[in-house]
């Protein structure tokens, strides 16, 4: 249950790093998925605008940011160019969307606080409970 939003505390420094540490493993998570998971090829042929009119997987910012795909036109798991523009934009649109949505840094900085209070009580339930 999340509390009335004039209730939330301000989101200090570290709440904004934990955000960006949180949103950089989740854009890591993406480019995992995208690359294992992709049953069709996002390249069909050497065109790039042919592409973008026949392929699904393969789009404008694919192009311009000069995303890697192997021989068979499948995104390269392997490839850190790719890795790196998965969790550069990731944390890019989620610190834009901290910055500019309206209580949404109050709201972050709120689960972040639960989240490490829940962890140290689980610590603290597992200490309690522990058997030799």
């Amino acid at each position: 249950m999340v509390p009335d939003p004039q209730t939330l505390p301000e989101a200090a420094t570290w709440h904004y790093v934990v955000a960006l540490v949180a949103l950089a493993l989740l854009g890591a998570l993406g480019h995992v998925v995208r690359a294992v998971f992709n049953i069709l090829p996002d390249r069909l042929s050497d065109r790039p605008m042919m592409d973008l009119i026949m392929s699904d997987g393969y789009s404008w910012h694919d192009m311009i940011l000069k995303t890697e795909y192997d021989e068979a036109g499948y995104y390269r798991l392997d490839s850190l160019h790719n890795l790196r523009l998965a969790v550069g934009w990731t944390m890019l649109s989620g610190f834009v969307v901290l910055m500019v949505g309206p209580d949404v840094s109050k709201l972050c900085a709120y689960f972040i606080d639960s989240a490490i209070v829940a962890l140290v009580d689980l610590f603290w339930y597992r200490v309690e409970t522990f058997e030799w």
